[in-house]
């Protein structure tokens, strides 16, 4: 509160400010409270243990920590515990075990020595403690005239260049694990082990003169080694002149400004730092940039302020008792701590002065700390609940979803990014087409390498590259393929073959192309340039581009115009059902499969899901995960049933059919997740037999379903909805779109640095007040020349017309 204090709640363990403590207790009725106080001193410089005389209160935030270092040698603690007694605020100072009751000084100790979100995160953040290796002293290095460049270093096995591991007995130079560091390898470090039993090796490009990173494979884990600079000097590498880099070349051995690290952050630029609201940085809690640049996007959207900041007040008067698991309450609190100003305030001008004056800077107490949002908004997904880098587009559809399942009122803020899109699939031989629509919240744009306007350019680099590394001399400077955005656009738009086509109108597969077009445009327009993808050995990469993303964009030209004269539709037949032999021989779509693994999702997981939505696609097959991911079984191996339990088996793992012949309720759930009201998605499941794929075609061919009220229905309906914060109204039916005209203006984007999802930086660049701003977390500047061509997912916003 202002004052410094937090009053806990001993039934609830709930924490206030003063300024809402008093409506706590009138609105519970709970009486006993225990106060926590954190008061901070300041030590006098050059004493032990002394403080200065002036005391300051730390605030106490349950969420919103500011950023500065209060671990720091400068500062020292002093806690304050007491209980309060409500309505007479009668206070008994702690500990003080002979007048209070046993239970009630447990639950004291308890609460005092509980770990917060923050503290049972930052362990994890932490690097554990390393142990000197048992080999590091003993180690036979061979003497076979083996001497390390500085640069172009390669796998000696296969072709790759980075995760490359020296080992430091024969100085052989091999690629580590796929998933040791998140930037791929083939395992070729371990098998070299295997073979020889040559127990260490040392990562390239960690060597600097304070050390290196060293692994056993004897010991498997990361260890010290006291004696790596005479190991390293055995194989020509001197530590004293070594750098630390990305690719593992020397400082002196990379050309200025070609770095993306540097282009995107714009290092070697004087940025002027952006105080006030809506100017809020975000600490990284390790590796959760992609979070903060995402966020920092979406609450720069007046749709997402209004309906959370805008509410703050009734959201939080209809939180539940335990606010720390409501997403709208945690939603709110973020957004308030970015766009009110309070955590981000310039120095004052004597704290300037003595910094100048003493020769010294002390970062600022600004920008906030989303530890419990994150907490929150993790909890239960392998991957985002982790502290590994994470692909910021696909955090942004994980935020859609909780956002479309934890309505705000009668406007959902995700309304804006939602669209139709048309997909028009034609029979090669017979000519007739079939017409569906589908829900989408991202325009993703292909990457049209074959029309790079500097192919010679390129070819060249490419020849002096090998020449360099074929001569161990430094990298050439990097030359980044140019791809012309209309070319991206127009390989958006193109038709693509439809793998394993069946022909209705054939009765027989055939060959098919599919075409995609809006049936609607966004309010909001999110656009993913597809740069991250596999290579012929299924090591993820990255596409290292110049696009010209244009700050003005009409895409009028993609707008869907249905079924035109002349055209046939094919017949409205589903494909036979085909029981094969062996039911374990059923068809699995397997690049669905592949595209959950990429998640992070266990494979046999992903192989249900696929299985159980009826190859519907890897989206659909995420919900299923989704709403299946705290079951038991959710890893284990699928199990495909025989002939005769086939359909009780996979109504089953759908959820049901009940007695009232009611739809699966998952199937219920996916469709609601695309934007539907829940009585149109059960009239479909019902009009169609519980088909999921007719089902969405059916709604779109029934644009005024009949009202239907079931009392079962309701109760069921309501109790789905028990947990929500602030019910929304009803709305129209089919899916909530906000169509208008194909014109868009940039506003922001978000560009990433490395060379995989797994790994790298994020940092989001926004336009605010005529001008462009860099939020690099907790760092929020002016920018001075925004990266525009080298993006990863851009935001557009309708031009009026």
């Amino acid at each position: 509160d202002s004052e410094g204090g937090l009053y806990v709640c001993m039934n609830t363990f709930l924490g206030f400010g003063r300024e809402h403590i008093e409506r706590h207790y009138r609105k519970t009725g709970q009486c006993v409270y225990l106060y926590l106080k954190r008061h901070l001193r300041q030590k006098v410089p050059g004493a032990s243990g002394g403080a200065l005389p002036k005391r300051r209160n730390a605030k106490l935030f349950l969420d919103l920590e500011i950023s500065s270092d209060f671990n720091s040698d400068d500062f020292e603690y002093e806690d304050e515990a007491k209980l309060v007694i409500f309505p007479d605020h009668y206070e008994i100072s702690l500990p003080n075990i002979e007048e209070l009751p046993a239970l009630v000084t447990i639950a004291c100790d308890a609460l005092l020595s509980a770990k917060s979100p923050y503290r049972k995160q930052e362990p994890d953040s932490w690097e554990e403690e390393l142990q000197a290796s048992k080999h590091a002293k003993t180690l036979v290095q061979l003497d076979n005239g083996v001497r390390i460049p500085p640069s172009g270093w390669k796998c000696s096995r296969c072709d790759l260049r980075e995760n490359l591991w020296l080992n430091l007995s024969d100085g052989s130079v091999l690629c580590g694990k796929w998933f040791f560091d998140g930037s791929g390898g083939n395992g070729h470090a371990v098998e070299h082990y295997r073979d020889t039993g040559y127990p260490l090796a040392v990562k390239l490009g960690t060597i600097t003169p304070d050390g290196a990173d060293v692994y056993s494979f004897d010991e498997e884990e990361p260890v010290l080694d006291p004696h790596i600079a005479k190991h390293l000097a055995h194989f020509g590498i001197d530590m004293l002149q070594m750098q630390v880099t990305d690719n593992g070349l020397r400082d002196n051995d990379i050309k200025p400004r070609v770095s993306e690290w540097e282009v995107i952050q714009e290092a070697g630029v004087k940025l002027k730092p952006m105080y006030g609201p809506g100017y809020t940085g975000m600490k990284n809690l390790g590796n959760s940039c992609y979070l903060n640049a995402v966020m920092q996007a979406i609450f720069s959207i007046p749709e997402f302020q209004r309906a959370y900041v805008g509410n703050l007040p009734r959201i939080f008067d209809y939180s539940p008792l335990d606010p720390t698991q409501d997403f709208n309450t945690q939603m709110a609190k973020l957004g308030h701590g970015l766009l009110s100003g309070q955590y981000s305030k310039p120095p004052m001008k004597s704290e300037l002065i003595e910094q100048v004056m003493k020769e010294e800077h002390k970062p600022q107490h600004n920008g906030i700390s989303p530890r419990m949002f994150k907490a929150f908004i993790s909890k239960g997904h392998p991957e985002f609940s982790s502290n590994r880098q994470q692909d910021a587009e696909e955090f942004f559809l994980h935020l859609i979803n909780l956002v479309e399942r934890n309505p705000v009122g009668s406007e959902n803020p995700s309304d804006v990014f939602r669209f139709l899109v048309e997909e028009r699939t034609q029979c090669c031989q017979s000519r007739k087409v079939r017409y569906t629509h589908r829900v989408d919240y991202i325009m993703q744009l292909p990457v049209a390498m074959e029309a790079a306007t500097n192919k010679d350019e390129l070819i060249a680099y490419e020849l002096k590259r090998r020449e360099a590394e074929a001569a161990r001399r430094p990298l050439p400077e990097l030359v980044r393929a140019k791809i012309p955005f209309s070319a991206c656009l127009q390989a958006f738009s193109e038709p693509s073959n439809v793998e394993d086509f069946w022909s209705s109108a054939l009765q027989a597969k055939s060959a098919g192309v599919k075409t995609s077009r809006f049936a609607s445009f966004p309010e909001y327009l999110v656009v993913q340039i597809k740069k991250f993808t596999f290579g012929l050995d299924w090591i993820p990469k990255k596409l290292d581009v110049s696009i010209d993303m244009p700050d003005f964009l009409d895409i009028t030209h993609l707008r869907a115009r249905g079924l035109q004269p002349g055209e046939e539709e094919l017949p409205d037949i589903a494909p036979p059902i085909v029981i094969p032999d062996d039911p374990k021989a059923l068809d699995i779509d397997e690049s669905s499969v592949m595209q959950l693994a990429e998640m992070g999702f266990p494979l046999e997981a992903c192989r249900k899901a696929v299985y159980y939505t009826g190859n519907l696609g890897a989206e659909v097959a995420f919900n299923w995960i989704i709403a299946h991911m705290e079951e038991p079984d959710f890893a284990e191996p699928l199990v495909i049933p025989a002939f005769g339990e086939v359909a009780s088996s996979g109504a089953a793992a759908l959820g049901a059919v009940g007695l009232d012949n009611q739809p699966p309720e998952e199937m219920v759930a996916i469709i609601i997740s695309m934007g539907f009201q829940r009585n149109v998605a059960i009239q479909a499941l019902k009009a169609t037999n519980n088909n999921l794929e007719r089902a969405l075609e059916w709604i779109f061919s029934h644009p005024d379903p009949e009202e239907e009220s079931d009392p079962a229905l309701d109760t069921m309906d309501m109790e789905n909805n028990a947990n929500a914060n602030i019910l929304a109204e009803t709305g129209s039916e089919g899916p909530r779109i906000k169509d208008g005209p194909g014109r868009y203006e940039l506003f922001g984007f978000i560009s990433h640095m490395g060379t995989s999802t797994m790994s790298g930086h994020y940092v989001c660049h926004l336009r605010k007040e005529g001008r462009w701003v860099i939020y690099n977390d907790l760092r929020v500047c002016a920018s001075e020349r925004p990266p525009k061509d080298l993006g990863y997912i851009y935001f557009y916003h309708r031009i009026p017309s």
